[in-house]
C-alpha cells in the first residue's frame, strides 16, 4: 500500500474538480479548485457510507490526520461510530491555534454543496474581501463579539449596510459550524444583532426579488407576450437601473449612440429637469448614463420601433406622450410578481450586487444618482468617475447576461 508523504502533500495542486489523493485505510486528502486540502476519512458503520472530516491542512498536518484517522479506526474497531462519538462531545476534535479562515474554507466547501455557483462564488468574496482581513488570522476561539462589531462597521462606513447584515449571518453560520465540529467553543456573533449597532434607514421599500430570483425573472421577461416595446423598456430598465420615469419619458436627444462626445462609451445623458431632486445638481447640469453594449444594442432595435418619434417609448394612442407609468409595473404582474418586483427594484438588486462585488461606494452611489451622497461632491459633478462608472455599467449588464443563461 502506498501512503503519501509531506512533499506531495505540499505539492498537491488543484483541479478544475476536486481531486482525491489517498493515504490508505479510508484516509484521504480532498483538494478543492479552490486549493483548499481537507483531510477525511471514508468508512461504514452498520451498511452505512460515512465521510469523517478530520481536519484541514496546513492547520492541520499529515501526522497529525493520521493520528486522527487511526483513533477513529480503533472505534470503529469495537462497534462504534467514530462521528457518533465525535458529535457526543467523547473525542475531542479542537485544534489549537486553528484561525477562523481555515474553518471558514471547511464551512464554505461543505455548505456550497447545495448552493448555486454564482451565490456560493459571492459568499466567498464577501467573505475574503470583508472578514477575513479582520480577524481571519485569528484562532477561531480568540475571536469576540467586538471583533465582530468592528468588521460590521468597517463595512457600514462604506455605504454597504446590507452587506454588513449579511456578514454578521455568515460570521454566525460558520460559528455554528465550528461549534458542530469541535473547533469552537462558542458564536461570539450571537452576542448582538445587527440592528444593535446598524440604524436601518427609514426608507420606501420597493419590491424586488432577491439575487437568487434573478434567472427566473429575467427568462420571465423574455418570455411575456407583451409588445415589443414594453419587453425593450424591462430590458433596457434592468441594464441601466434608472428610475422609471426617467426611462419612459426619454426622448431620443438625450442618447448618444454613436459617441460623438468621444467618452469612454456611448452615453444617455439625462437633464436635473427630469431627475428625482438630486442634491447639488443645478438646474442646467446633466447625470450620465454610460451606455453597455447590450443597452446600445436595445437602443438600436428600438429605433426601428420609435425612431420616428421624439420619445423612444411612446404611448398607444397619443405618440407625443410617453408609455403609461405603470406599464411596466402592470407587465411584471401578468409575469406573476405582483408584491414581488417592481421597476425601481432592479435599483436595489443592482446596489446590492455592485456593492458585494467590490465595487466603490461612491462610484455606485453616483450611478444611482441618490439624493444623498456623503461620499461625493456637493456640488454635482455629472463627469466624475465617469470611467469607472462605464466599466461598472459594463460589467453589470455582462452579468445580467450570466443571470439570463442560467433562466
Amino acid at each position: 500500500m502506498r501512503y503519501l508523504t509531506d512533499k506531495e502533500v505540499i505539492n498537491a495542486k488543484p483541479g478544475i474538480k476536486p481531486l482525491k489523493i489517498t493515504d490508505g485505510g479510508g484516509m484521504f486528502l480532498h483538494i478543492a479548485p479552490n486549493g483548499s486540502k481537507l483531510w477525511r476519512y471514508q468508512y461504514r458503520f452498520q451498511g452505512k457510507a460515512k465521510l469523517m472530516a478530520l481536519g484541514i491542512y496546513p492547520d492541520v498536518s499529515l501526522a497529525q490526520a493520521r493520528d486522527r484517522h487511526a483513533d477513529a479506526r480503533k472505534l470503529l474497531a469495537i462497534g462504534t461510530d467514530p462521528m457518533g462519538e465525535r458529535k457526543a462531545g467523547k473525542v475531542a476534535q479542537t485544534v489549537s491555534g486553528v484561525t477562523f479562515e481555515s474553518v471558514f474554507k471547511m464551512w464554505h466547501e461543505w455548505w456550497k454543496e447545495e448552493k448555486a455557483e454564482a451565490h456560493s462564488a459571492q459568499v466567498e468574496r464577501r467573505v475574503i474581501a470583508d472578514i477575513i482581513p479582520v480577524f481571519g488570522t485569528k484562532p477561531i476561539d480568540d475571536v469576540t463579539a467586538a471583533d465582530v462589531r468592528d468588521m460590521m462597521l468597517a463595512i457600514s462606513k462604506r455605504g454597504a449596510k446590507d452587506v454588513a447584515r449579511r456578514s454578521h449571518e455568515t460570521t454566525s453560520q460558520i460559528f455554528r459550524y465550528a461549534i458542530a465540529h469541535g473547533y469552537a467553543k462558542r458564536n461570539p456573533a450571537a452576542d448582538f444583532r445587527p440592528s444593535d449597532i446598524i440604524i436601518k434607514p427609514a426608507s420606501v421599500n420597493f419590491a424586488r426579488v432577491n439575487v437568487e430570483g434573478l434567472p427566473a425573472l429575467l427568462t420571465a421577461m423574455d418570455n411575456y407576450n407583451g409588445t415589443g416595446l414594453t419587453k425593450f423598456a424591462m430590458r433596457l430598465l434592468a441594464y441601466t437601473f434608472v428610475r422609471t420615469s426617467e426611462l419612459i419619458e426619454a426622448p431620443w436627444e438625450e442618447f448618444d449612440l454613436d459617441n460623438v462626445k468621444n467618452r469612454p462609451c456611448p452615453t444617455w445623458e439625462i437633464p436635473a429637469e427630469r431627475m428625482k431632486n438630486v442634491r447639488g445638481m443645478r438646474a442646467d447640469d446633466i447625470h450620465i448614463v454610460p451606455l453597455s453594449r447590450q443597452a446600445v444594442e436595445i437602443l438600436k432595435a428600438l429605433k426601428m420601433l420609435s425612431g420616428t418619434c421624439k420619445l423612444v417609448f411612446p404611448g398607444d394612442l397619443d405618440k407625443s406622450q410617453s408609455m403609461s407609468n405603470n406599464t411596466i409595473l402592470k407587465a411584471l404582474e401578468r409575469m406573476g410578481y405582483k408584491g414581488v418586483m417592481t421597476g425601481h427594484g432592479w435599483r436595489g438588486i443592482a446596489s446590492t450586487v455592485l456593492h458585494e462585488n467590490g465595487f466603490k461606494h461612491e462610484h455606485i452611489e453616483l450611478q444611482l444618482a441618490h439624493k444623498e451622497r456623503n461620499a461625493v461632491a456637493a456640488a454635482y459633478n455629472h463627469a466624475r468617475y465617469l470611467k469607472q462608472r462605464t466599466k461598472l455599467m459594463q460589467w453589470w449588464a455582462d452579468y445580467l447576461d450570466e443571470q439570463w443563461a442560467k433562466g
